[in-house]
Parts: structure tokens; sequence; C-alpha cells
């Protein structure tokens, strides 16, 4: 007896590939759409099943895509946060040195370095935005990194933690509730300030 030959045997696995970008998978056939797909240009190329009904299950082959190297990717991004944020934490544990926190008082250095943190942070991201171009690794580097070295949430759980296991719980409240009022307005006032300025030199 004659098999009926199939309606996908002249189909897409012989003509190209049918995209199924839903999935993320690549399967591979055999034809020039499989070539292609080996060569990293298709997602997904439909095999013919060997009983002529075209049901694409037993005989895919699943191959992962593609993905770029990993220098022209995520490493050096990775790489730039990691020296940004050890020069930032470098940075915040000086000023601990210089101006050190008697045991039960107000944590102020802890609160300056997120102010001023928060408000370099506001005028960068004007900068970035509004006025200059910067190459792809300048905002992870500064931004992410140095910025978010510099500044810090888990030293100001722990100093409230302190305050209140020192039997200071008003001290301690009053340093959670002016640290986030604090780093919000200093942010705020730093972007109306820079874009304030930077609409001034632009007339």
């Amino acid at each position: 007896m004659t098999r009926a030959r199939s309606p996908w045997a002249a189909g897409p696995c012989r003509a190209g590939a049918r995209w199924k970008p839903a999935d993320g998978r690549l399967t591979l056939g055999s034809g020039r759409g499989a070539r292609a797909a080996r060569r990293g240009t298709l997602s997904h190329v439909t095999v013919p099943h060997p009983d002529g009904l075209g049901v694409p299950d037993a005989a895919d082959l699943v191959v992962p895509a593609r993905r770029p190297p990993l220098r022209h990717g995520q490493a050096p991004v990775v790489a730039v946060v990691a020296l940004g944020g050890g020069i930032g934490a470098a940075a915040r544990y000086g000023a601990s040195l210089l101006w050190p926190t008697p045991t039960g008082g107000f944590p102020w250095t802890t609160f300056w370095v997120n102010i001023v943190g928060c408000a370099v942070i506001g005028v960068f991201m004007v900068v970035i935005t509004d006025v200059w171009a910067a190459h792809r690794l300048v905002r992870p580097f500064f931004g992410t990194g140095v910025l978010g070295g510099f500044t810090t949430f888990s030293t100001y759980a722990v100093e409230i933690e302190r305050l209140v296991g020192a039997g200071r719980p008003g001290t301690g409240l009053a340093y959670l509730a002016a640290t986030l009022l604090s780093a919000l307005a200093s942010v705020w006032l730093a972007v109306a300030v820079a874009r304030r300025i930077l609409a001034v030199r632009q007339r």
C-alpha cells in the first residue's frame, strides 16, 4: 500500500521555518530551515512527523538558541558595577572612620551619607538624560556601582535595630522616618535644581 504524501513534505521545513517566539525554543529538522536555524537566524523550525500528520512532537530536536559572547553582553556591566561598588563602599567606610557614631547616639554619618548620595544620584540622572550622551557603562559604574555602594540600606536598618535594642525606640523611629523623608526630598530637590540650572544655561 502506498502511503499518502504528507502535506508538510514541501511545507515549512523545506521552504523555511515558522517563527514561534512565545516558547523561546529552537527546534531543528532537515532542509534549508534547519541549516538557517543552526546558523542562528531562525528561532523555530517545524519537522514533518514520520507518519505524515505533520505533528511536531517526537520528531523534534530541541536546541537552545545561541547567545552573544559574555564580553559583548553583561560581563562588562557586571565588572564596572563591582568596581564602582567597591569604590563607593570604601568611601562610606572612610566617612564612618572620620565621623564615628557614639553608642546609642543618632547615626548622623549614615544619615548624611544617604542624603548626599541621593542628591548626587538626582544630579547624575539629569546629566546623563538631558545633557550628556554617556557611554553605556557610565550609568552602571557610577549610578549603580559607586553611588549604590556609597549609600546604604543595610547599615541603616542595623542602626535602627541597635537603637531600639539599646532602649531608644524613639530615636530609632525618628531616624527611620527622617532618613526616608530626607532622602526623597534630597533627590527631588537635586533634580529640580539641576534642571533649573540647565534651563538657565540654555537661554
